[in-house]
């Protein structure tokens, strides 16, 4: 049968946008040489390349400008990455996670820095923590909570008494798929994940496979390099990890939880890189301890109401003394530099027996 003839009206419109394409292509290489002569000024003022403010500014600014028929959910990353790579042009940007390669953390990693990057894949949450501390890496990527699991427990102990703060925050929708060497879901002995994922898939588990037994590893791309050494293994995990490890895709979507999403911290050591200034979308994030007193916890709360600040995250964690106290994590909507802000933290301090600014830092509107 002879192939139809192609439709004019379809080859004009893909001349079209071809020449776009060169349009738009010749407009980033203007962009990326004015980013390299910002480049130059920053070394000259001895000023850092990444600004997480600078670039939360640009891109709600270009979602307000926005008329086209391109969605608002999609400028973010589009400019992201047109960001990536002109940093990359000035100095590259070492970012440590958990690893190996197709960790949820590598994706969160690479949604919020551009995939521009150098990669430093860790093996836990506590080496992540190290090798930012230590200048191995300029930013380090932690996930603090899951939205059906609640917090990452460790995240939070590291974060009492790490020299680093948090200068940005990312989420990621988590899609967890039961991989497997084998293309069956026969003879599955146990299945490899992270605790987390495991707790988060723990429902389709126990109805599907209910004899093999639940194996918790470092993460989920460790279970995965597993199951690809070990065909009565199965894992859980997210389709970069498929990829990277060869297995099959056995079962898409396993989490109980349909909109199942974990939130990541871009924590940096301050010697390396300044606090972020006010953008106008800020969360300031913060651990504090009270007195183990009667209405101890009421009247850290009272600053807060007093100047109007809104509270968003309240997390406890035993303080390990061995005297039932506690630590208070505690995310508030707005930036220090504001004065209401101001003044809430000055006398939140003078009420606590324990305060820590863990960080404040722009936000995602959308």
């Amino acid at each position: 049968m002879a192939e139809a003839a192609p439709n004019p009206e379809l080859l004009a419109l893909r001349d079209r946008i071809d020449a776009i394409d060169r349009e738009l292509l010749a407009l980033l290489n203007r962009r990326a040489a004015v980013a390299q002569q910002v480049g130059e000024l920053k070394k000259h003022e001895g000023s850092v390349v990444f600004r997480p403010e600078r670039e939360a500014q640009v891109i709600e600014g270009l979602k307000a400008a926005n008329a086209g028929p391109l969605a608002a959910t999609g400028i973010a990353p589009i400019w992201r990455e047109i960001m990536s790579a002109c940093r990359a042009l000035e100095t590259p940007t070492r970012v440590a996670y958990l690893g190996p390669a197709g960790t949820f953390s590598e994706e969160a990693a690479l949604g919020y820095f551009g995939s521009s990057i150098e990669r430093v894949p860790c093996a836990n949450f506590d080496e992540v923590v190290r090798a930012t501390s230590a200048g191995t890496a300029d930013f380090g990527v932690v996930p603090v909570e899951n939205n059906t699991e609640g917090v990452v427990a460790r995240a939070l102990d590291l974060f009492l008494t790490m020299p680093l703060f948090i200068i940005g925050e990312t989420s990621l929708v988590v899609r967890h798929n039961l991989l497997r060497r084998e293309n069956a879901m026969a003879g599955i002995r146990a299945v490899v994940a992270h605790a987390q994922a495991l707790a988060q898939c723990h429902g389709w588990l126990s109805l599907h496979l209910p004899d093999a037994e639940r194996q918790p590893v470092a993460s989920n791309a460790e279970g995965a390099r597993l199951a690809g050494l070990d065909a009565s293994l199965a894992a859980i995990a997210g389709s970069r990890a498929a990829s990277e490890f060869g297995l099959h895709v056995l079962a898409p979507s396993i989490q109980d939880e349909a909109l199942n999403r974990t939130r990541f911290a871009i924590l940096t050591h301050p010697e390396r890189h300044p606090a972020p200034k006010a953008s106008g979308h800020d969360r300031t994030s913060l651990v504090v301890s009270v007195p183990n007193r009667p209405g101890a916890v009421h009247d850290m709360l009272v600053p807060l109401k007093r100047h109007g600040v809104s509270m968003s995250r309240f997390e406890s964690r035993p303080a390990r003394s061995g005297q039932w106290e506690y630590y208070f994590y505690i995310d508030v909507e707005g930036h220090p530099d504001e004065p209401a802000m101001a003044a809430a933290l000055r006398e939140l301090r003078e009420v606590c027996a324990f305060f820590k600014l863990l960080g404040a830092y722009p936000v995602d509107t959308h």
